[in-house]
């Protein structure tokens, strides 16, 4: 089981575009000529021994499946579409702030409740269902658009004081795109043209240090682990390949695209909720008192959900800002900061687990030295790993995880230290002797995007996650849903970056939920509609969650275990044998 986990460890961190010329900073010697003439007197040319097999990015059989005419051909990026690229990142996020609103809604529909009597309304095209989603993440995005595209009213509360989006791209896996594509097609196509794809080169894990011995095998700082493509299982599957789109983008093609403008209401957080029982809806109430109606509540308000936490009868602290979905993350230091201590305290009553990881995360611009031909890549140490993958326009977006107590921060720079967080991870990933603190000199990969990221760009935080919500028997029948309130994305099901499937499976619950709340005709069958939607799909994504939560933990013990004789190629074998099976089942057109 500890092997299946982390094949699916290694394929989260699939779909997201690597970097790469032919060949890896590491460096291999080229082939003489051919048909080179040797010269009276000159020392004859001999051909430069050939590249180990774990130094080469794209193995045969993985070729062969990227020669597959129906898959996407990756072309160099040329200088117009960068430049695109960017400033399409760039637009977005202004045109984002311009299309919400956070006041001037006095006679909004949601003011008011519905003249519903006990026991219900029949609903009509007229009245139809009218819908309330707390938070304006990718969740509540796509709950949004996803009740907008069945005819229903819908508002859209969030929390942030400006829905900005700092953070970086998104990679949106195969299943989630056909999800978005049978929400939206104008939603979809616009993604897919505004997408760079990530599933034309390869994606795996590599040993960032010296590592192994004699007896379990060594391998070079550098050496590929585990190698596979994400393009075969969607092709077979019959889906589009993987495409990652900025955050800023995503948000503007919804908020244009998704739903009418004013939908979403911003420096709006829901803090409680009152259910009016007899079919007659759901009375919200907003931190400033505000109060709203409507026949349902989507919790989409991330992993500290307020609305989860009244669901399930948590402790009072246990939900809390900790950085909105809308804004990215926290947007400077002293938020950082703040974030960092707030979810210490909230972590524990909110029942959330501290993965034992701090994860420093940021987006340079930059073409990596093997963009050609890899998308997406994990660098392993002990106690830390680095990951990168191509986020379009000569771009990387890359993640530092390391073992670190929940809470810590790093100091603000000054002119005697103007870079504090880029210090630490120079220290922590060096490829100069006398190596980190455990004394491995790393490949040189990691400090190439290092060395390229502004330290304004570096973010930090912690990283929590929560066990999949199946463990109270008497929620079986609605794990996820009270009467006409429902938890949907990080409020149900927050999980490990590890499979990159945080945000798809946000897409799989707007699509589920709403497509069980389009059959409904009375508004007395909506909490029978929001129970069979939590049933639905608490198990597929308590597997996928399950998953990632113990590849995440395998992690810890991957340097222990690569140098076990039996154990650590075994280890690698069975992630590798086990990567196509993995993608198709998180690769699925039916959710």
């Amino acid at each position: 089981m500890r092997c299946a986990s982390t094949v699916l460890l290694a394929c989260g961190l699939l779909a997201r575009g690597g970097a790469g010329a032919h060949v890896l900073r590491t460096g291999r010697a080229t082939s003489a000529a051919h048909g080179a003439r040797m010269v009276i007197g000159e020392r004859p040319k001999t051909a430069a021994p050939a590249a180990s097999p774990r130094k080469v990015n794209i193995p045969e059989r993985i070729r062969r499946v990227l020669d597959d005419p129906r898959a996407p051909k990756r072309t160099p990026e040329s200088p117009e579409r960068i430049r695109r690229v960017r400033e399409t990142a760039t637009t977005a996020m202004q045109d984002a702030r311009a299309m919400v609103t956070s006041g001037g809604d006095d006679d909004a529909w949601w003011r008011e409740p519905s003249p519903t009597p006990p026991g219900g309304r029949e609903l009509t095209e007229d009245e139809p269902l009218r819908v309330l989603v707390a938070g304006g993440g990718l969740a509540g995005l796509i709950v949004a658009a996803a009740c907008h595209s069945k005819g229903m009213r819908v508002a859209l509360f969030e929390q942030a004081s400006s829905y900005a989006p700092y953070g970086g791209p998104i990679q949106i896996q195969s299943n989630a795109l056909r999800a978005l594509q049978r929400i939206n097609p104008d939603v979809y196509n616009e993604l897919i043209e505004k997408g760079t794809v990530t599933a034309d080169r390869v994606s795996g894990l590599k040993i960032g240090y010296d590592a192994g011995n004699a007896l379990a095998g060594k391998y070079d700082k550098g050496d590929w682990l585990v190698r596979f493509d994400t393009v075969g299982p969607a092709l077979e599957a019959g889906l589009t390949p993987t495409v990652v789109v900025d955050r800023p983008v995503i948000q503007q093609i919804f908020v244009k695209h998704g739903f009418p403008p004013g939908t979403v209401r911003i420096r709006s957080r829901i803090s409680k909720y009152e259910v009016l029982g007899e079919g007659r809806g759901v009375k919200a109430t907003l931190e400033d008192g505000t109060v709203a109606y409507a026949d349902v509540l989507v919790g989409a308000d991330g992993i500290w959900s307020s609305v989860r936490k009244q669901m399930f009868g948590l402790d009072e602290g246990a939900g809390g800002f900790a950085a909105s979905g809308a804004a990215g993350g926290a947007i400077n230091n002293a938020e950082e900061r703040q974030v960092a201590r707030d979810t210490v305290s909230i972590a524990s009553k909110a029942r959330r687990r501290f993965s034992g990881f701090t994860c420093y995360a940021a987006l340079c611009e930059h073409r990596a030295s093997n963009i050609e031909e890899v998308s997406y890549q994990i660098l392993l140490g002990k106690d830390k790993y680095f990951v990168s993958t191509d986020a379009g326009g000569d771009r990387q977006q890359w993640f530092a995880l390391i073992r670190t107590p929940p809470g810590g921060e790093d100091q603000d720079p000054t002119p005697e230290c103007p870079t504090p967080k880029l210090d630490r991870l120079r220290r922590e990933f060096t490829d100069q002797p006398p190596g980190d603190a455990n004394g491995d000199i790393w490949d040189s990969f990691a400090l190439e995007l290092i060395d390229a990221t502004p330290e304004s760009e570096v973010k930090r935080r912690d990283l929590y996650d929560g066990a999949p919500l199946l463990r109270d028997p008497t929620r079986w029948l609605s794990p996820w849903s009270d009467g006409p309130v429902a938890i949907a994305g990080d409020a149900a099901h927050p999980m490990m970056p590890n499979l990159g499937q945080g945000g798809c499976q946000s897409c799989e619950d707007g699509y589920r939920l709403v497509e069980e709340l389009g059959s409904v005709k009375h508004t007395r069958d909506v909490p029978g509609a929001l129970a069979h939607y939590s049933r639905v799909r608490v198990l597929r994504t308590a597997i996928i969650q399950g998953i990632a939560q113990l590849g995440s933990d395998l992690l810890i013990d991957f340097d222990k275990m690569m140098n076990i004789p039996l154990v650590g190629p075994f280890f690698l074998f069975m992630t590798q044998v086990s990567m196509p099976w993995v993608l198709r089942y998180l690769y699925t057109p039916d959710f």
